[in-house]
């Protein structure tokens, strides 16, 4: 029988947490059909062997070859899920379960396609955690039109076809709400419980709201210009070929009356904008070829249907 829900966890070096929160979870989803799928992400201490030595009907273990990162192995338990939804959450004990029935409730009443967790008395420390986690919110939403208050929850409930279709390369864990709403999702947030962590160590800090800086940028390009990359480089092209045409042709009228351009900064800066522009609208053409090679190859769609009658 197909479970009506997976919950995916990824996991890396959480030996002790990881028998808490199987027992967890187990209680939270009683009267619902449900599977775990855990992810070892290349851990280096027992976390395999205490999930092999688990004995739990409903429980399946992927185990990675290396450690490739939150991302990847969040893909990897999603594409080894079976449910009709899929619940994916952080192994340290801090989400908790008991939120997963409530949440996937409002997903199958109120037709949302992703429920997501806002941690509404987080229990982290404030500077390693919580003042990063706000700017890198607060960029989020400002930029990409998805306003949600809490991007970094890692609780959250899909409908299994929109999880599958996310695309979670590199980091862009941290932006699911973002390529969820991009795929057509229609999105909610809702309270949920956050607890402090009581073993292992954190695998977060500072560092990742830069990181998160740099991947607004990929994001914001998904968004806007996906579809249509020569909207983006076709146009910053011929902006800057027809700046480079106005330069020379005031320095050819210059020339004409007698004037010397030769080494002129203006003249440099002219031709610099010619052959830039050349080459962005060069850019433009060749990403609108591979991008209609992507869909045409693989039988793609630019469109989803959401429903048909």
């Amino acid at each position: 029988m197909q479970p009506k829900i997976s919950v995916v966890v990824t996991v890396y070096n959480e030996e002790e947490n990881i028998q808490p929160l199987v027992t967890a979870i187990t209680e939270a989803l009683e009267d619902i059909p449900y599977e775990i799928v855990y992810v070892d992400d290349g851990s280096t201490d027992q976390t395999v062997k205490v999930l092999r030595s688990i004995d739990h009907p409903h429980l399946r273990v992927v185990e990675l070859m290396k450690n490739y990162g939150q991302s990847p192995a969040l893909m990897a338990g999603i594409d080894h899920a079976k449910g009709e939804y899929i619940a994916t959450m952080d192994g340290d004990l801090q989400n908790d379960p008991s939120d997963i029935p409530a949440m996937l409730k409002i997903a199958e009443e109120g037709g949302w396609d992703m429920v997501a967790g806002e941690r509404v008395n987080r229990q982290d420390g404030m500077v390693l955690r919580k003042i990063p986690s706000k700017i890198a919110n607060y960029i989020i939403r400002t930029s990409s039109g998805v306003h949600l208050k809490d991007y970094g929850c890692a609780l959250k409930v899909f409908k299994a076809n929109i999880a599958k279709d996310l695309g979670l390369y590199g980091e862009l864990h941290r932006f699911i709400p973002v390529l969820a709403h991009l795929e057509g999702a229609r999105i909610t947030q809702v309270p949920v419980k956050h607890h402090a962590r009581k073993f292992g160590v954190s695998k977060y800090g500072l560092g990742r709201t830069f990181k998160v800086m740099s991947d607004l940028l990929l994001m914001l390009f998904f968004k806007r210009y996906m579809q249509k990359p020569m909207h983006l480089f076709g146009n910053l092209g011929v902006i800057l070929f027809g700046v480079g045409l106005l330069i020379n042709f005031y320095l050819l009228i210059l020339k004409i009356l007698g004037n010397d351009i030769w080494g002129k900064p203006l003249m440099i800066l002219g031709l610099m904008a010619i052959i830039a522009g050349v080459q962005f609208i060069t850019i433009g053409i060749v990403i609108e070829i591979q991008m209609r090679t992507y869909f045409e190859s693989q039988h793609k769609r630019p469109y989803k249907v959401r429903t048909l009658s």
